[in-house]
């Protein structure tokens, strides 16, 4: 087995390398603490939907303690789901550059142990979940489905990016069900909405991977798409924007919400404007980028919030 200082290759000098104790790096890594980019991609969408139906109730008394539970659930989830994916995956991984050097391929961390962090998280994740009402608590346990059957879904279609997106939009109705114990149209189409922009930037993301993945029979809408990437790019992410904006408008939300959204639409854009498919690293920005986008649109949806609560 390789020293646990051993470094995942593009992932350096991170917190997790020069600050976590050596025993505890290759779990950490194993769970992506070392590049948390995932876990704020799947709680963006838990604090849009919970700002958009605090500002709907237009009740935002309670909104800061859900901002907090769903902060929480959202890093120890992800890095459940990043174990779990870690685990069914461990042979492929062995075979594709850029994730071969991750602790279970590599020797960092055994199966037994990746199940086990996996466990742990997934308490925390639980004791987080059971802070919620009833219905929020069914609707969250209901996503686990989804999780699962993700890491499988490379080996028998081109679109296991729906899959994903179904996985990291779940929290789009995650805070309509703790704040409103209830499904409207402006969740569900909060959630379409988000599932499309997934499938747009982890088609970018998925392009770092496109020659690996073509020689082992990994699928992906990056190998899918090819070269009309940037077509298929625009349309999804125009799709998203139509999508939210659908939500937004059933909701009743106001300008502040409609100026996050322009925001979100113009760094999308950017995003389609300056892809190239053949540039990785360009790639990894661009997906990177979709962090900020997000940050926008729940800017305007806090405010709003907060405008329509009466706290402004």
């Amino acid at each position: 087995m390789r020293e646990a200082t051993d470094r995942v290759a593009d992932s350096t000098g991170n917190w997790v390398d020069t600050l976590a104790p050596a025993r505890l790096r290759p779990h950490l890594r194993l769970s992506r603490y070392d590049r948390p980019i995932g876990s704020w991609l799947l709680l963006l969408p838990c604090w849009w939907s919970a700002a958009l139906a605090a500002g709907a109730a237009r009740d935002v008394q309670h909104l800061p303690r859900f901002l907090v539970l769903f902060l929480i659930g959202a890093f120890v989830m992800r890095g459940a789901g990043c174990a779990w994916n870690d685990i069914t995956d461990r042979d492929l991984d062995a075979q594709v550059e850029r994730t071969r050097s991750r602790p279970i391929p590599s020797g960092q961390l055994s199966v037994r142990g990746a199940y086990t962090f996996l466990v742990l998280q997934a308490l925390v994740g639980l004791a987080v979940l059971l802070q919620l009402n009833r219905f929020a608590i069914f609707t969250g346990i209901a996503s686990l489905v989804i999780v699962a059957i993700y890491p499988f879904m490379k080996r028998i279609t081109y679109w296991p990016q729906i899959v994903l997106g179904l996985a990291f939009s779940w929290g789009a109705l995650m805070g309509f069900a703790a704040i409103s114990a209830r499904l409207d149209a402006p969740a569900l189409l909060l959630y379409a909405g988000s599932i499309a922009w997934v499938i747009g930037y982890d088609t970018i993301y998925a392009h770092q991977d496109r020659e690996d993945d073509a020689l082992i029979g990994v699928k992906s809408t990056a190998l899918l798409f090819g070269r009309q990437t940037r077509l298929a790019l625009a349309l999804f992410y125009a799709l998203a924007v139509i999508l939210i904006a659908a939500a937004l408008w059933t909701a009743g939300a106001g300008w502040p919400s409609v100026a996050g959204l322009a925001a979100f639409a113009v760094y999308l854009g950017w995003q389609v404007k300056r892809i190239n498919i053949n540039d990785p690293v360009l790639c990894r920005r661009l997906f990177y980028a979709n962090r900020e986008a997000g940050f926008l649109l729940f800017a305007g949806l806090l405010l709003d919030a907060a405008y329509r609560g009466g706290v402004i």
